[in-house]
């Protein structure tokens, strides 16, 4: 029995591009519009933006920060322990004292000590520093005790935030999300550390209007230096890339491959074997990402954010390769967890006599590591193609939940309608479509266990557990080329809800040879002509590539692989068929 789920390779409507721009090549031309993106949506420029005027709240969070900037008052920023936490909070803390604040100061909560958000506990913290003003950057919007703590302190709320809301709103001074009932901001998938940047460029703009940088003879700050920061963030919080994030990334990819990017993200891709000057969308969400996070996952966020904020090219060094060693400890910490898991399932499906998994999972261990559940949830989520969740210890009789979905179920609204089906079920939950986290006490995990499986029985549709790869279809022989490869890599920038281009075809196997034990090195050739091109399937299983085949059926992305100098085109092998 194999735990792996079968997946089919769907086309995509072929759809002819409304207008041919002469900067694209048809194929990448082809490739837009089959993601929905209009003819005007080719320009990456800055103007292009979603204007700020639109977005609810702005106003009065850049009168509580102006104040505070004028007046000399102490801005606590208070984050998230994740990657697009981290870069929000080094955005505002470096804006802020580039604008001239005269006292700001950061902290993250520890996820093993505090949890998640504004809690009270945090507010206790915070307040030893006697901040006149909290913000809090990717959090905020479901912390309606923290607020009220720090309002019986004195201490005025700035909440800046992109999940989703709650039924009730915590009565901070100012809220500015984009998800808010009502608000007609277009962009509604903002990272935190976009919707932060909106409200230090509104800030900028006040400062500006009444003659503050003037009167203190700063240079106004030009807030799109901060866009490698917004870039990274945003990719790594695995968002949709609406038109206005990839405006957003984009501008920040170039502006680390000009050289004009913080030393902790320069270094954070040297230690992971990228070059700066060739960075993609991928390369921020799969290498700098990662280790950016594992901070937060098994030590401290602080050390993150501490290489994102640090000037000294060395020092950013020393951080980026600690943050490095501790990405290797989380992946052989998930390696152990995975394996685990993969046991459990299989006594679980052995139990159920079944070829398939039920529609969720519900997987614990109390050996498992609180930082490392959300990742474990992703890969079983991807293995079998079931809504996930795995559970952790989080203190004496409690359990902490990091969940995972598919294409078709929103989790936040299934996890809704369990707790609306099964009051006092659930202790805490929130988050997105496709990602979410949750408490409950540990006696309750059987009851929830049951509860989650039939309300995502009821909701999901039967064909959404099978798995589908999306691709765009067969390349013309000539399409086989370096310029299509470079040209792709130069595109989008692709990611989630904006697909990086994914092709399938039919091909001749010219030679193969396993390298490094888990991947394939191939030759191919395309059965409707062309030349051979190299090809590799990482982590391979032997099983879907036996001695005696002689064609296959693959999907693959197109890339460009770089060896001492010379580019040659080289295909990725993401599913044989």
């Amino acid at each position: 029995m194999s735990l792996r789920a079968k997946r089919s390779i769907l086309r995509r409507p072929a759809v002819k591009p409304a207008v041919q721009s002469p900067d694209l090549l048809p194929v990448v031309a082809r490739l837009y519009a089959s993601r929905g993106a209009g003819p005007d949506e080719f320009d990456y420029s800055l103007g292009r933006l979603a204007h700020s005027e639109r977005l609810g709240g702005l106003d009065q969070a850049a009168a509580l920060l102006e104040t505070q900037v004028r007046q000399g008052g102490r801005i606590l920023i208070v984050g998230d322990f994740d990657a697009d936490g981290a870069t929000s909070t080094a955005l505002a803390v470096r804006a802020l004292r580039a604008m001239g604040a005269a006292d700001v100061d950061y902290l993250v909560p520890n996820r093993f000590e505090y949890g998640y958000g504004l809690t009270p506990e945090i507010v206790e913290v915070a307040a030893e520093r006697r901040p006149d003003l909290i913000v809090t950057v990717d959090n905020g919007i479901s912390s309606e005790q923290g607020v009220e703590t720090a309002r019986q302190r004195g201490i005025s709320v700035l909440v800046t935030d992109h999940h989703l809301p709650g039924a009730r709103l915590p009565a901070a001074d100012a809220i500015v999300n984009p998800n808010l009932p009502g608000d007609e901001f277009p962009s509604k998938h903002l990272a935190g550390v976009g919707v932060i940047f909106y409200v230090l460029s509104s800030l900028r703009s006040r400062l500006q209007a009444g003659g503050w940088f003037e009167s203190r003879g700063i240079q106004c700050p030009n807030l799109a230096t901060y866009l490698d920061l917004v870039a990274l963030g945003t990719v790594a919080d695995v968002v949709p890339l609406d038109y206005n994030n990839r405006i957003l990334v984009e501008q920040g990819l170039r502006r680390i491959r000009a050289g004009a990017c913080v030393p902790g993200i320069r270094a954070l891709l040297e230690v992971a074997g990228r070059r700066p000057e060739r960075v993609t969308a991928g390369d921020l969400g799969f290498a700098v990402g990662p280790r950016l996070n594992a901070a937060g996952r098994l030590e401290d966020m602080s050390l993150g954010i501490e290489c994102l904020l640090t000037e000294d090219a060395g020092e950013a060094r020393r951080l980026a390769e600690r943050l490095d060693v501790l990405n290797r400890e989380r992946r052989e910490i998930e390696a152990t967890m995975q394996a685990q898991a993969l046991e459990s399932l299989e006594g679980l499906m052995a139990s159920l006599d079944t070829e398939h998994p039920p529609a969720a999972l519900t997987l614990y261990d109390s050996d498992w590591h609180q930082g490392v559940i959300g990742i474990l949830a992703a890969r079983i989520k991807e293995r079998v193609h079931r809504p996930v969740i795995a559970f952790a210890e989080a203190g004496p009789g409690m359990l902490k939940g990091s969940a995972r979905s598919i294409p078709g179920l929103h989790i936040r609204d299934a996890l809704d309608e369990v707790a609306a089906r099964h009051p006092g079920l659930i202790d805490k939950f929130g988050g997105h479509a496709m990602a979410a986290g949750l408490s409950l006490p540990a006696d309750r995990l059987a009851a929830f266990r049951a509860a989650f499986e039939e309300t995502v029985t009821g909701l999901v549709d039967p064909d959404d557990l099978e798995g589908r790869i999306e691709s765009d279809g067969e390349l013309a022989s000539g399409d086989f080329t370096l310029e299509l490869g470079e040209a792709l890599r130069a595109s989008g920038p692709w990611g989630q809800g904006f697909p990086e281009p994914l092709f399938d075809g039919e091909f001749e196997i010219v030679q193969r040879r396993v390298v490094g034990e888990r991947h394939l090195k191939l030759v191919l050739r395309a059965l409707a002509g062309g030349p051979t091109v190299d090809a590799i399937a990482f982590g391979f299983h032997p099983e879907d590539w036996p001695e005696d085949r002689a064609t296959v059926h693959v999907a693959y992305r197109l890339d460009v692989n770089e060896y001492q100098g010379v580019r040659r085109l080289q295909l990725i092998v993401e599913h044989v068929q």
